[in-house]
């Protein structure tokens, strides 16, 4: 291995959504190979295809076996499955196509974990078709804090302008309230301040927390889950000095846009938090794993199956989460 640019590991995803294309277009900027050298782990038969169906004639990528052999200025390609008998059909969903996604990932985190890779940006799965004895998690991020042995992780969506945590993250409506718990919330918010200090490098990081009901629970009426466990824990972090602040009402905090005046901001649930942060940064934003050993970003949208091949995606999401996985391997290592 001769670069000293970060290594940045890209897992395909699943070959019948958007990942190959926004991948092709995302690296086919000459700009990338200025900041880092990308691994993409998947098939050079997929690749093609999508580059000829999206005609990038002058799109180039080196093939190697294994990373010893990579230099920098040029992206490279190790083969994670036998692809000869591959099939690519875009935007529909098999059984083919969920394994190598788990290939690709596999394969990946291998790397990631003996260390050869700086940090791992992964393209979008279907999260049904990859499921197997090897996978049995709702995503990547509750397979990864198990795979790297995390006693948790925290989901944050990431853009210029807001860094958005969810307390509970793949889980139905209905099992939120009973899922809450003091240490739950303390874990969380404890993950948040510990990222925003050294994966973003700020020294006294300023969190807001939203409540779980309607209005905050207005003073109990309409819920109770603020009165006896969300305000007790941000009480019990603000006596220590931390900068944590709430419980806030979600609709008029994001209203208003308060969420300017913080560099966090804690949602209690999945929904609650993604649904503003997509509506303000859908094509920049991006979905950081916080708590990890490891770096890995990835696109906040999904495999868009109706797309697919189609030459409709944008790459923007993909490039930034290139751009940020690059900037938190630079402040994880001048923290």
């Amino acid at each position: 291995m001769n670069t000293n640019k970060p290594l940045i590991g890209i897992s395909l995803g699943d070959y019948n959504g958007i990942g190959p294309e926004i991948i092709l277009k995302a690296l086919g900027s000459p700009r990338i190979l200025k900041w880092c050298t990308p691994v993409i782990y998947g098939s050079k038969k997929v690749l093609d295809f999508y580059r000829q169906k999206l005609e990038l004639k002058d799109w180039s990528i080196k093939i190697v076996d294994n990373l010893n052999q990579v230099q920098e200025g040029q992206s490279y390609l190790v083969k994670a499955w036998d692809d000869k008998d591959t099939m690519v059909e875009p935007g529909k969903v098999t059984q083919e196509a969920g394994k190598a996604a788990f290939d690709c990932l596999e394969m990946a985190i291998k790397d990631l974990d003996r260390g050869l890779l700086s940090a791992l940006v992964t393209a979008p799965i279907n999260k049904h078709n990859i499921q197997s004895e090897a996978f049995s998690f709702p995503g990547h991020t509750e397979y990864l804090t198990e795979r790297f042995d995390a006693k948790s992780s925290l989901m944050m969506m990431v853009s210029d302008n807001l860094r958005m945590g969810v307390a509970t993250g793949h889980l139905p409506l209905q099992e939120v309230s009973n899922a809450l718990n003091a240490q739950l919330l303390k874990d969380k918010i404890s993950l948040f301040l510990k990222s925003l200090k050294e994966d973003f490098s700020i020294d006294k990081p300023k969190l807001a927390v939203l409540g779980l009901n309607p209005h905050a629970g207005e003073s109990g009426l309409l819920g109770k889950e603020e009165l006896e466990i969300i305000q007790p824990v941000i009480d019990e972090f603000r006596s220590k000095g931390n900068l944590v602040f709430g419980p806030y009402p979600a609709d008029g905090f994001f209203g208003k846009a308060q969420f300017k005046e913080f560099d966090g901001v804690l949602g209690m649930y999945h929904d609650q938090g993604l649904i503003p942060f997509k509506y303000i940064a859908f094509d920049t934003g991006v979905n950081f794993t916080a708590g990890l050993p490891i770096i890995r970003t990835s696109p906040d949208h999904g495999t868009a199956f109706d797309i697919a091949g189609k030459n409709e995606a944008d790459p923007s999401s993909f490039m930034h989460a290139i751009f940020l996985a690059m900037d938190l391997v630079k402040n994880r290592m001048q923290a």
